[in-house]
């Protein structure tokens, strides 16, 4: 009842048989012809098609999960050859934020295939919520993430550590009275503004100030919350986004201000429609992390990438 469950795969992924058809190469009659014969050996529907996106019946939703585990046991073997062959071949899946792999990945990557140019690399960028998801279910080798994932469930290697800050736009009143506290984009690129001699905000004075917040749920979220609760007060909304990026762009247009990390001042192509400001308290402060999971096969080409990168041996 699993041959052909690369069609039930595609199919899920796509939310649409005619989406999954167009990427499998195949008319949508024949995908529909597949995945009834694969529902009659079941001996139930996987999906339901009264809906529009489809979704995955009860049953539908066991046979991924029994899927994504004969997927993970091919690529382990699969990696397990290529570790053989000495990294003369292999393949490594990544996924990260925006930021994160608009900004950090790309140097590491760079100089990884400088060495090993055959090793084949594939990125996803996706959400917090999804990278653990696909982590779990072994469609990836590797996360880079600046949120926590679970301990129980995921190893992690440090990358380094990067601190949120307040942006906002330049031309708020409120800035006149915090030139004192404002950080200028050369001592954030060097990291001076972490120093003791450059003062925090006082948060507070942004009391009444409209905020661009990542989605509830999200790292950023929660600890912009927390910060904002440290001074007695929680944040107006002004506009939900789901990503730093798209914050910061908002904030440079003069719509609020935001929570971003100094990772994103240091590698964006600054357009002078800001100020900033360092903030104090531990919810400023996170880990950027590679994570894999627990007790999986990790192949040679990842530890060899996570050796170089970071400096650790992984076993």
């Amino acid at each position: 009842m699993f041959h052909g469950m690369e069609y039930v795969w595609t199919v899920w992924q796509e939310r649409s048989f005619s989406l999954a058809a167009k990427k499998l190469y195949i008319s949508q009659p024949a995908l529909s012809n597949s995945v009834k014969r694969i529902e009659e050996k079941v001996g139930s529907p996987l999906f339901d098609r009264s809906t529009s996106p489809i979704r995955l019946t009860a049953v539908g939703e066991e046979y991924i999960r029994a899927t994504e585990r004969i997927l993970a046991v091919e690529e382990d073997f699969s990696h397990y050859i290529a570790d053989v062959q000495g990294l003369k071949t292999g393949r490594m899946a990544l996924g990260a934020g925006a930021v994160v792999s608009s900004y950090l990945l790309p140097p590491l990557l760079s100089r990884f295939k400088e060495r090993y140019p055959d090793i084949e690399v594939r990125v996803e960028e996706c959400s917090e919520g999804q990278l653990k998801h696909l982590l779990a279910g072994g469609s990836i080798d590797l996360a880079l993430d600046n949120s926590a994932f679970p301990s129980a469930m995921f190893e992690r290697v440090l990358l380094q550590t990067e601190h949120l800050i307040l942006a906002v736009p330049s031309d708020w009143e409120v800035n006149r009275s915090l030139l004192f506290c404002r950080q200028s984009v050369e001592n954030i690129i060097s990291g001076d503004y972490l120093r003791p001699q450059f003062p925090t905000v006082p948060l507070d004075r942004f009391r009444d100030s409209p905020f661009l917040m990542l989605e509830q749920g999200d790292d950023n979220h929660l600890r912009s919350t927390a910060l904002c609760a440290r001074y007695g007060f929680t944040p107006r909304p002004i506009l939900t986004v789901n990503q730093q990026l798209t914050a910061f762009n908002m904030v440079c247009a003069g719509l609020g201000a935001a929570f971003i990390s100094d990772t994103l001042v240091r590698n964006s192509r600054y357009q002078g429609n800001a100020v900033f400001y360092k903030l104090d308290g531990e919810e400023a402060r996170r880990d950027i992390c590679f994570y894999y999971k627990r007790n999986r096969y990790l192949p040679l080409c990842v530890r060899r990438f996570l050796l170089e990168t970071t400096g650790a041996e992984v076993p």
